[in-house]
């Protein structure tokens, strides 16, 4: 996760992507006893308001437009990822009886997995896009932070996460700005969102607390509706 980290700092500074300065890295921990990486303190706040303005949202998600703007091929240290946090897989862990399900999350796995997953050109993708690894100067100037599970693959995986993370803790009314503010940055129209969105609900613990296992299971439903839409 260190060495992905540091490479993933460096495209992003190679395409002036908002991220730290990777200053040095120690990754076979020669030097520090552990592997580590140095950065760049960045300015600015990865509180989000109460109320979050709906301008920062497009914001957002036009900071992820940024990223996906940056074509790029697997590598060693960027693999292929096929859903945020790929150090996590808790979808996996239900299906082998390791964590507890519901009938729900048992549903939508077992549609997930029984479609094909969306194949395209790979782009850069973050990997763990939530209110806390953006630091945010007001409501426009942005940094993307903590790059550990950074990657190449669908810009879906990012789309979905953040979609999701706005969900869970705003509501489900607040995620339609993610894909506006993409979709104004490029010019494009985002493309198989209700699939990402199941992923990345999949990808969370069964049980999250109350309320916002609630707002999960709303926003997985919401996909799994739109999933079932013929196209």
């Amino acid at each position: 996760m260190i060495a992905t980290g540091a490479a993933a700092l460096e495209v992003a500074h190679g395409n002036g992507v908002p991220a730290p300065r990777l200053l040095a890295e120690d990754l076979d921990g020669t030097e520090a006893g552990v592997p580590a990486t140095l950065e760049t303190f960045v300015a600015g706040s990865t509180t989000w308001p109460r109320a979050v303005p709906v301008s920062r949202i497009r914001e957002a998600g036009a900071a992820l437009a940024q990223v996906h703007a940056i074509p790029l091929a697997p590598r060693r240290d960027l693999p292929l990822r096929t859903r945020p946090i790929a150090v996590d897989d808790f979808a996996r862990d239900r299906r082998q009886g390791d964590m507890a399900t519901s009938p729900l999350l048992r549903r939508a796995d077992e549609w997930i997995q029984s479609m094909a997953r969306p194949k395209g050109p790979t782009v850069f993708v973050h990997g763990d896009v939530w209110t806390g690894n953006m630091a945010w100067i007001g409501d426009t100037a942005w940094t993307l932070i903590d790059w550990k599970t950074a990657g190449v693959g669908d810009p879906g995986v990012d789309i979905g996460e953040l979609r999701k993370q706005i969900a869970i803790t705003y509501g489900l009314e607040a995620i339609g700005g993610v894909v506006d503010g993409w979709e104004q940055a490029t010019g494009q129209p985002a493309t198989n969102v209700a699939y990402w969105d199941a992923v990345a609900a999949l990808n969370t613990r069964t049980d999250l607390g109350p309320v916002i296992t609630k707002r999960r299971d709303a926003f997985l439903r919401s996909a799994l509706e739109r999933l079932s839409q013929p196209v």
